[in-house]
């Protein structure tokens, strides 16, 4: 009824609704139950999640079909050549198992404190506050230097009157080194990267703005005739495809939006294989040499184009940097190793790897994915969005233990001050 407010029911109320509700539409997901809930109660206010226990604890959840196959795990694959030396002497890789993949273990003592090596990325999409000051001139396109009054500034060559590009660099070098993407992501030299970038910013699809970067880079280094190394890095990025984690818990019960994927594979393709004849024409004075086929197949295909989505949420830095040693490290809810960005003149872009205690040869060293100051079902719950199955750490093992029971008493109750918050506007 128009005019009247919205109320958080009660748990009694809920949970009888839910049950009855239930009983009528057994087959229905969560989302749209809850969907259906809101339509049969239009005055009440409840979360999905607030649902979805209701459900739960009245064993009203459907539960997914046993499947004989494993479980999904992201693939992971070595760098037969890679010269870890170019960073440091200090640690060497090892394949764990098919689960764990690929890591980094001390090959001699490390000190606490200690800079155990510097890495700059392969690529970088940086976060969208450093991203809208490149794209207002702010900040360095390549480094992600924030341009000072008394910085010198070196604008991008093809920029022009009629075909305006915002990219600015810090120095000569920025601006050289930038020749391994720049091109195929500037306006005025490949317009139709665009739509792609606008949309990636749009969304703040941080993945996006990444598989954007990366096939710059790889499509360049074909030019050069220098693409094997580039694609061997890219290749043995751990990944896990988008479908592939639709049918594991990574989207929490929540339906995959295939719309999106759709529609970004299509600006995708666009931004480097463009059907309006003008933009075709730019392209082709930056790109000369073709792809391989199979190669032009892993990336441009739609099933090649959402695993290297998922190659990119796995990968990525925490402020949007793909590093190729970076990337061998895994995830501990203690970590022995910390993730700087301590260089000023480099800003976001160079990460210092530190060691946070003594590591012992042969020991692995690991950062943290999630916060580590989160609680061990909080932690747990963010690390799904990695798809390697439930942290079992020591210190998760041992908070798990003394926490008791997942559900304390007072989730519930925080529930409902939320919504009651929500209907009260103040939240």
């Amino acid at each position: 009824m128009s005019g009247t407010p919205s109320i958080p029911p009660s748990e009694g109320e809920l949970k009888s609704s839910v049950v009855s509700l239930k009983e009528s539409n057994p087959t229905l997901g969560i989302p749209k139950f809850h969907a259906l809930l809101l339509s049969e109660h239009p005055t009440w206010i409840v979360s999905e999640k607030r649902v979805r226990r209701v459900l739960q604890s009245e064993g009203l959840v459907q539960m997914p079909k046993a499947k004989a196959e494993a479980p999904l795990y992201p693939s992971s694959a070595l760098i037969d050549d890679l010269d870890l030396t170019k960073w440091t002497p200090a640690v060497e890789v090892k394949y764990f198992d098919k689960r764990k993949g690929k890591g980094l273990v001390a090959k001699t003592p490390i000190t606490e404190g200690q800079a155990v090596w510097k890495e700059d990325p392969f690529v970088i999409a940086p976060e969208w506050d450093i991203y809208d000051l490149q794209q207002s001139s702010q900040a360095c396109s390549f480094c992600t230097t924030p341009l000072g009054d008394s910085t010198l500034v070196v604008r991008c060559p093809a920029s022009t009157s009629a075909a305006y590009c915002s990219a600015r660099f810090c120095t000569r070098l920025c601006l050289s080194r930038s020749a391994k993407s720049h091109p195929l992501v500037c306006a005025a030299q490949n317009p139709a990267s665009v739509p792609l970038l606008a949309f990636a910013r749009k969304s703040e699809w941080m993945a996006l703005h990444a598989i954007t970067q990366c096939t710059a880079r790889l499509l360049l280094a074909n030019q050069s005739g220098s693409i094997d190394e580039d694609w061997k890095i890219f290749r043995a990025f751990a990944e896990l495809g988008m479908e592939e984690r639709a049918k594991g818990s990574w989207y929490g019960g929540a339906e995959p939006d295939r719309a999106s994927w759709t529609k970004a594979h299509q600006l995708y393709v666009q931004a480097f294989k463009p059907s309006n004849a003008v933009e075709q024409k730019k392209l082709a004075r930056i790109l000369k040499k073709s792809l391989a086929e199979d190669i032009s197949e892993a990336l441009f295909s739609y099933s090649g184009f959402l695993h290297g989505l998922g190659r990119m949420s796995l990968n990525l830095e925490a402020h949007g940097g793909l590093y190729t040693l970076h990337s061998h490290l895994n995830h501990d809810c203690t970590p022995n190793i910390s993730v700087r960005h301590l260089d000023q003149r480099t800003a976001l872009s160079r990460i210092t790897l530190i060691a946070k205690r003594d590591i012992n040869v042969g020991e692995e060293l690991l950062v943290t994915y999630v916060n580590p100051e989160l609680e061990v079902r909080e932690r747990r719950a963010g690390l799904a969005a990695w798809a390697f199955g439930e942290c079992r750490c020591e210190r998760c093992l041992r908070e798990e233990k003394e926490a008791g029971p997942a559900g304390g008493a007072g989730e519930g109750f925080d529930d409902l001050e939320r919504e009651l918050k929500a209907g009260l506007g103040v939240m």
